[in-house]
């Protein structure tokens, strides 16, 4: 009993070596080269043996400060990191110092409906950078070969914003009746939803003033029809007999036109336009035998360039 007791305590004591001292049991009882053992001793860090990958990722490891290409791009250097992430809080980044321009004649068409026809146009433009610029716009229309409403603009214009432009200037109204000249001031641009926005307001002779407002909106229907939907309201302070204005909310205007766009510089167009006037200008349009509401369809195209 006695000389089992001391093999059993001579086994235990190994077993416990082999656990404790790795290299001890390599040595004592080495498995063959190649076995599982090894190769599991190996991965636990036994420094006998490394695995395959192990040796592979060692061996492609680059000395610190030297950075090689992958699939044969080269390495990105300062210069490529600073064209990616610009300073985006620099002021107009992206804008140039060259002069430029544009001109739309908006509405060039034909008009006719409640026993009258004639021609109407409205165009606007400017010329400059990209902040200060000088705008222009012209409109009016005629009626049986005689020219009826026409006034021009001429205006500078500062951009205030990245969609929005103030305007100064003046406004001169030729027809009907004399001609007048309005200082104008007023903001120009997109709203929220794509809706272009103009609202100016008018100081003229003697103490008079005028607030005009103007919306359109373009519906894409497809990449080359256009459905362009429009609204303009004016208002007046104070009444000018001769030229058949009463104070108070003038007229409005409203039309729908429908385009389709040949070139994105050339696009014909059908359409609708109602004009209908209130007060004063009511009474005065009456007392001349005319017209105080029309509805008329339109053939036209719309031009920039």
């Amino acid at each position: 009993m006695i000389v089992l007791g001391r093999a059993t305590l001579a086994g235990a004591a190994a077993v416990l070596l082999s656990g404790a001292m790795p290299g001890y049991a390599q040595e004592t009882s080495a498995p063959p080269a190649g076995s599982a053992q090894v190769q599991s001793h190996g991965r636990h860090g036994s420094g006998q043996e490394s695995p395959p990958a192990a040796q592979d990722h060692s061996a492609h490891q680059q000395p610190a400060g030297k950075e090689e290409s992958a699939a044969g791009i080269p390495p990105i250097t300062d210069q490529d990191r600073a064209a990616a992430f610009p300073d985006l809080n620099a002021q107009h980044t992206v804008h140039d110092d060259g002069v430029h321009y544009y001109v739309l004649f908006d509405q060039v068409e034909w008009q006719a409906g409640d026993g009258a026809s004639g021609a109407s146009w409205d165009t606007n433009g400017w010329i400059g950078k990209d902040v200060n610029r000088f705008w222009f716009r012209t409109e009016g229309d005629s009626e049986a070969g005689e020219l009826g409403e026409a006034q021009a603009h001429a205006l500078y214009g500062r951009a205030i914003h990245p969609w929005w432009d103030l305007v100064v200037g003046v406004r001169e109204d030729f027809s009907p009746g004399p001609s007048r000249t309005w200082a104008a001031i007023g903001i120009q641009g997109l709203a929220p939803y794509w809706f272009e926005i103009e609202a100016t307001a008018y100081v003229g002779e003697s103490g008079r003033t005028h607030l005009r407002l103007e919306t359109e909106y373009e519906l894409l229907l497809t990449n080359r029809l256009v459905l362009q939907p429009q609204v303009e309201l004016e208002m007046y302070g104070k009444s000018d007999p001769a030229r058949r204005i009463g104070a108070g909310l003038s007229s409005i205007d409203a039309g729908l036109r429908l385009r389709y766009e040949i070139r994105r510089e050339f696009a014909p167009y059908v359409g609708v336009s109602w004009n209908r006037k209130f007060f004063g200008t009511a009474d005065f349009a009456d007392q001349a035998g005319g017209d105080t509401r029309g509805t008329r369809v339109a053939v036209g195209a719309r031009v920039w360039f």
